[in-house]
């Protein structure tokens, strides 16, 4: 199922003389028939118009008779369209290329069976500067295409985006799975897409980022299009309490693993352990974990190489191998921050996590705020929505 986002409205019908011999006889249909004028056709934007809109609709109308083929064709792309029920109006569906002159062909034809072609052509408005999509996630690279329930699509742009309208509503998502969800936009270069709630398990999604000719601000138009298909695998998540000291994971709803973990000792507030509905956002065998804020030589510095580490923030914050720590898991909290487990947890727990798995921590008086790392579920539907610029929509059908 398709559900249409609020867009631009038809432009008002114009009538443009056909192309025809120009006689005022009327053709004559069968013996003993009434006579029939040639069907006039009507074409928007106007023959000759410049500095056309890129998102302006082509409607083409046929008065006194039904139209038999619409193109609307450009150096580089043709128009595709939509013919209505009776034949009588076509109304393009494409957005155009800036700086690009179209021809449109029209034939109609009336009742008594004779064809009529008009011709008129338009060029639309120049683009003084592009847009590109800098970085487009999940990827096969950085995330790999089977993802967690929780994992965001994420859009960075290479050029600031003041018309979010437009292009927000040129990013569509298609699901094997009915889904409910909405973009969001962090600030003018990233938008964010998220479900209400989480995906479902085993769900095959689509995005397609159809901007080439978008407008993004004055000027500014879409260099091309681009797609991501990926796939959210089976449904995992890890709950843990600063306060029982416990992780406990489950898998489709059944428990089958739980880990005693330790987390941040608390004192400084940098060195609690956020709260919150935290993303597994990478997996790394190695990582070089440095004291924040303190450099060498002054009280508390430390730098020390873990293994097995799933970040879950941008704050520094993972669920790492602590070989160290293995008596106060699961009686107290002794860390700077991470989740510390034992060598054999953490390496069955990078194992056994996807990118973009809920891991949701309580218990701590330090909350994870939305823009630390993929903190996007801290932000209740409500929340979510006031960033969006053409609110939440059902993804499409895959």
């Amino acid at each position: 199922m398709r559900v249409s986002i609020p867009g631009a409205g038809l432009l008002a019908l114009l009538l443009v003389t056909s192309c025809s011999d120009g006689s005022t006889t009327a053709a004559l249909g069968p013996a003993g028939s009434a006579p029939h004028a040639d069907a006039a056709v009507s074409v928007v934007p106007l023959d000759k118009a410049g500095n056309v809109p890129t998102h302006a609709t082509v409607l083409v109308a046929a008065n006194g008779g039904t139209l038999k083929s619409v193109t609307v064709k450009g150096p580089r792309n043709t128009l595709t369209g939509v013919l209505s029920a009776d034949g009588s109006q076509w109304h393009s569906q494409d957005t155009a290329l800036p700086g690009t002159t179209y021809e449109v062909t029209a034939v109609a034809v009336n009742p008594a069976g004779k064809t009529t072609e008009t011709r008129t052509s338009f060029s639309t408005v120049r683009a003084e500067k592009t847009f590109a999509i800098k970085e487009f996630l999940p990827d096969k690279d950085l995330t790999g295409l089977t993802v967690g329930v929780g994992m965001p699509v994420m859009i960075t742009f290479d050029q600031p985006i003041t018309d979010r309208v437009e292009v927000e509503r040129n990013l569509a998502i298609s699901a094997s799975k009915p889904v409910v969800g909405a973009w969001h936009w962090f600030d003018d270069k990233t938008v964010h897409f998220r479900p209400k709630t989480f995906w479902p398990a085993n769900t095959t999604v689509r995005v397609d980022a159809n901007l080439e000719g978008v407008r993004g601000g004055r000027g500014v138009y879409g260099k091309q299009n681009q797609s991501i298909r990926f796939r959210i695998g089976r449904s995992q998540i890890t709950k843990g309490s600063t306060l029982t000291h416990h992780l406990t994971v489950r898998r489709n709803g059944k428990v089958v693993r739980q880990i005693p973990m330790s987390a941040g000792q608390g004192g400084a507030w940098k060195y609690y352990t956020t709260s919150g509905v935290h993303l597994a956002m990478s997996r790394e065998p190695v990582t070089v974990m440095t004291s924040p804020g303190i450099g060498p030589g002054s009280p508390g510095y430390y730098q020390m190489t873990v293994y097995n580490t799933v970040r879950i923030s941008n704050s520094g914050e993972y669920v790492h191998s602590a070989p160290w720590s293995v008596g106060s898991q699961g009686y107290s909290n002794v860390s700077h921050g991470c989740v510390n487990v034992s060598p054999d947890n953490a390496a069955w727990f990078i194992n056994n996590t996807l990118i973009g798995d809920p891991i949701i921590i309580t218990g701590s008086p330090r909350q994870l705020e939305p823009t630390n790392g993929w903190g996007h579920w801290q932000e209740d539907w409500k929340q979510w929505l006031k960033w969006s610029s053409v609110k939440y929509f059902t993804a499409d059908s895959l």
